[in-house]
């Protein structure tokens, strides 16, 4: 699907995810239906969530981390879905540089870095090394609860 200006503007207004399509076409001069239709299209196509995101400074016994992942293969599509998948991963990305995977996790105190590691990551194989950033303070940190 292509993202279009309207498509952008939609996308604008829907950072505050409570905000009813009604308003947003009033605010766009167009109609109801077609934000509906086009913000369906968009989630339909995987290129929008509506989600509540939650501050995870803000979660008691929670933490977030940053894991950098170099890997003994160059299948780097396939190991980051399967990174992807572990517990507690809020996100994964591909990027150039010193590691191939950039691992975004939401750790909680019986759910932590150790267990992340021995129960979660030992799944994978190919992984060369890793090494983890602890989040002391996030700004503009926002994350879905997947815990």
């Amino acid at each position: 699907m292509k993202i279009d200006d309207l498509n952008f503007s939609i996308i604008k207004h829907l950072r505050d995810g409570r905000k009813s399509y009604s308003r947003i076409a009033d605010a766009l001069s167009i109609t109801e239906n077609t934000v509906r239709t086009r913000v369906n299209k968009l989630i339909e196509d995987g290129i929008l969530d509506i989600t509540g995101l939650v501050d995870p400074d803000a979660i008691p016994g929670h933490r977030m981390i940053v894991i950098g992942v170099k890997l003994q293969t160059v299948e780097l599509l396939k190991k980051g879905q399967e990174f992807s998948n572990l517990r507690g991963v809020v996100s994964v990305s591909v990027v150039t540089g010193r590691y191939d995977l950039l691992v975004h996790v939401l750790l909680k105190e019986d759910f932590g870095l150790l267990e992340f590691y021995t129960e979660e990551i030992a799944k994978i194989d190919q992984v060369q090394e890793v090494e983890t950033f602890v989040v002391y303070k996030g700004y503009n940190l926002k994350v879905p609860y997947i815990l």
